[in-house]
Parts: C-alpha cells; sequence; structure tokens
C-alpha cells in the first residue's frame, strides 16, 4: 500500500493545477483537533515546496490555500471549544487523547497568546492548543491575531526549505549531502525561534514569583 504522502503528491503532480486547494485541505485537516496528530503534513509541505522550487506547481495558490486552510482549522477547533465546553476532553471520539489535552492545558496556562502562536510548529500540542482556547473562552480577537500570524510563519517555514533544496540551491552545484544540511538549517529555523519566543515569554513570569517571595 502506496504511503499516503506518496499518494498526495502524486496528486499534486498530475494535477497542478489544484495545488492550492488540494495542499488547502491537508493543511485544514492538520490543524484539526486531534485530527492533526496523524496528518503527515510536514514531510508533505516539504515535499511542495521541492516542486515549487522544480517548477512543477506555482508557489501562490499553494501558499494562499495553505494559509487559510491552516487558520480555518485552528479556528474550528477553538470553535467546538467554545461551543461544547470542558465536555469536550470527554467526548468519546476524544477520551482517548487525555494526555495531548493536558499537555495542551498545561501549555496554554503556561504561555497564554503565545502557546496559540507558537503551538503549531510543536507536534504534541499543534492541535489541540486551539480547543483549550475556546474551552477557557480567550477572546476572539487574541485568538484570531495569534491563529493568523502563526499560519502566515507556518506555512513559509514548511514550504522553504524544499523549495531551496529541491530547486533555487541546485543551480549552485552544491552537492546532496549539503542540500540535506541546508534544508534541514532552514526547516530548524521556526523551531529555534519558537523556542526563544517560549523562553523570553517565561521570563516575566518567573520574575513575577521571584519578587512575590521577596
Amino acid at each position: 500500500m502506496s504511503d499516503p504522502s506518496d499518494l498526495l503528491l502524486d496528486a499534486v503532480t498530475r494535477y497542478a493545477g489544484w495545488s492550492g486547494p488540494i495542499i488547502g485541505v491537508l493543511a485544514f485537516f492538520e490543524s484539526l483537533v486531534v485530527i492533526g496528530l496523524f496528518v503527515p503534513a510536514i514531510a508533505t509541505m516539504i515535499a511542495i515546496g521541492g516542486l515549487i522550487g522544480a517548477g512543477i506547481i506555482e508557489p501562490a495558490p499553494v501558499f494562499a490555500c495553505a494559509v487559510v486552510g491552516a487558520i480555518l482549522g485552528d479556528w474550528t477547533s477553538y470553535a467546538l471549544g467554545c461551543r461544547i465546553g470542558p465536555a469536550i476532553y470527554r467526548h468519546r471520539w476524544l477520551k482517548g487523547h487525555k494526555l495531548a489535552f493536558a499537555r495542551a492545558r498545561l501549555f496554554f496556562r503556561r504561555y497564554g497568546f503565545m502557546s496559540v502562536l507558537i503551538g503549531r510548529f510543536l507536534g504534541p500540542v499543534r492541535s489541540t492548543v486551539p480547543v483549550v482556547a475556546g474551552v477557557v473562552k480567550m477572546p476572539q480577537r487574541h485568538f484570531q491575531t495569534a491563529n493568523i500570524v502563526s499560519a502566515l510563519l507556518w506555512v513559509p517555514a514548511l514550504l522553504l526549505p524544499g523549495y531551496f533544496a529541491g530547486g533555487k540551491l541546485a543551480q549552485f552545484d552544491l552537492q546532496s549531502e549539503h542540500l540535506v544540511l541546508i534544508a534541514v538549517g532552514l526547516l530548524t529555523i521556526p523551531m529555534l525561534a519558537g523556542w526563544i519566543a517560549l523562553r523570553i515569554a517565561g521570563k516575566p513570569r518567573a520574575k513575577l514569583k521571584q519578587s512575590s517571595v521577596q
């Protein structure tokens, strides 16, 4: 049986004109509550970036549709959390993911706005933090701001490594192992930025705790 990523890439290659909507649907499900844990979006998006770099598909529709899909996926998860409330954690479809929600609740409790902004980049909480934000009734304006900004960062962060490794860097006649190292380096940039942002976000609370003890 073929790997789902291979099937998706084959479909995108065959129907290049529909690449935008196809990737948009992928980004939507990747961001959807729990379902996102099983969608191989990261590897697929990097490969899609390679197809863009090779000139097989157009970048603009893919970028636009992926951003919209990612925003709608998190928005849907947030809306479900708002509508159902804490009972969603006990829903029969989700009760097998108690650990994932426990991690997301701790993550949101500690970082708040930043958890929505950075959570999309972190596999263990990427599809559960928006639900938690909805359950605790995070203000819609704050959630959507973090949601939109994170989607605008997440899509190029996944497309660019494949774009450069698959096309543009090849113009410089680099060896394949060099291309792989550069692609990995590009992919770690948003992860490093997320880690730094979380460290910065955590400092004020740490100082607050120290001052309260004193």
